[in-house]
């Protein structure tokens, strides 16, 4: 279950102190056809590495973030989520999205607080999940599309909206009727939503079908059957992240050093270990 806690998280900077122009240029970078790639770091040092490679804008991953604390995914609490997105922002300066869950919230009055929390970091957008945690399926649509208006108006009140990215999870975690979630991503794209986000949908046919049904930038998590970029950008993407995936096969390379260590009591691991060497030095200057 998805944790809450009441405290205010201690933030360095006002709200709205992000630049609109920052803001700005992450809602343009949304253009389909030529899909924005955002990678999603999991600490202010891999944000660091990723903006250095040459990422333009990057996101969290609630489960990478979650990994560091030695948790599970759904195991943070807003507060935790914040200053996490606050430190990644402060470490690069691309712009910065971040994974919010379900909006650590039961109801609309609090998810809009917690992206009206979110812009007091410096984020450039964030997301919002329909998946409900406390019954572990997804919310009713007219109570998801409540959350995401709510959302939606927190996310453009000011000079500087936040890119609000609303999220239709019920593939992603095994449902399989793809017109159920194209009603949810035009019901979110009604209620005010500017990116939309089906988890789990990466065959070109259904990418089509989504395409079709709505008019805002579509986000597909690239996962090991997704297409390529080249075919995502054919179909019409406007932007791909990677979910959890980098911060897991960091992860896997970690296993292999230490199986390595621990079974053959070799050390070839320092052949990767000198590549990330090179880049954390570079990055980090």
């Amino acid at each position: 279950m998805t944790l809450h806690d009441t405290t205010t998280p201690s933030t360095s900077r006002p709200a709205g102190a992000l630049p609109e122009a920052t803001r700005a240029r992450f809602r343009d970078l949304h253009v389909p056809g030529e899909p924005l790639l955002m990678p999603n770091p999991w600490d202010a040092g891999s944000a660091k590495v990723l903006e250095h490679l040459g990422f333009r804008a990057l996101a969290t991953t609630s489960a990478g973030f979650a990994g560091t604390v030695g948790r599970l995914d759904g195991r943070v609490t807003r507060d935790e989520a914040l200053r996490h997105a606050e430190q990644v922002v402060a470490a690069v300066g691309v712009p910065v999205s971040a994974d919010f869950e379900n909006c650590f919230a039961p109801d609309a009055s609090g998810v809009a607080e917690t992206v009206r929390l979110a812009a007091a970091t410096g984020l450039a957008g964030c997301s919002i999940e329909d998946y409900d945690p406390t019954t572990d399926s997804p919310y009713p649509l007219e109570v998801a599309a409540e959350r995401v208006a709510a959302a939606a108006e927190a996310a453009h009140a000011g000079p500087a909206p936040l890119v609000l990215t609303a999220r239709a999870d019920g593939l992603l975690h095994g449902q399989t009727d793809l017109d159920d979630t194209i009603a949810r991503l035009r019901a979110f794209e009604a209620a005010g939503a500017d990116v939309l986000y089906a988890p789990g949908v990466s065959r070109p046919t259904d990418l089509r079908r989504i395409l079709e049904a709505v008019s805002s930038p579509v986000n597909v998590l690239a996962l090991p059957d997704a297409p390529s970029v080249a075919e995502l950008a054919e179909v019409g993407v406007a932007r791909i992240s990677v979910g959890s995936g980098f911060y897991l096969a960091a992860m896997g390379a970690l296993v292999q050093a230490g199986r390595e260590l621990l079974d053959s009591g070799t050390h070839a691991y320092w052949d990767l270990a000198g590549r990330g060497r090179e880049a954390t030095s570079a990055a980090f200057a």
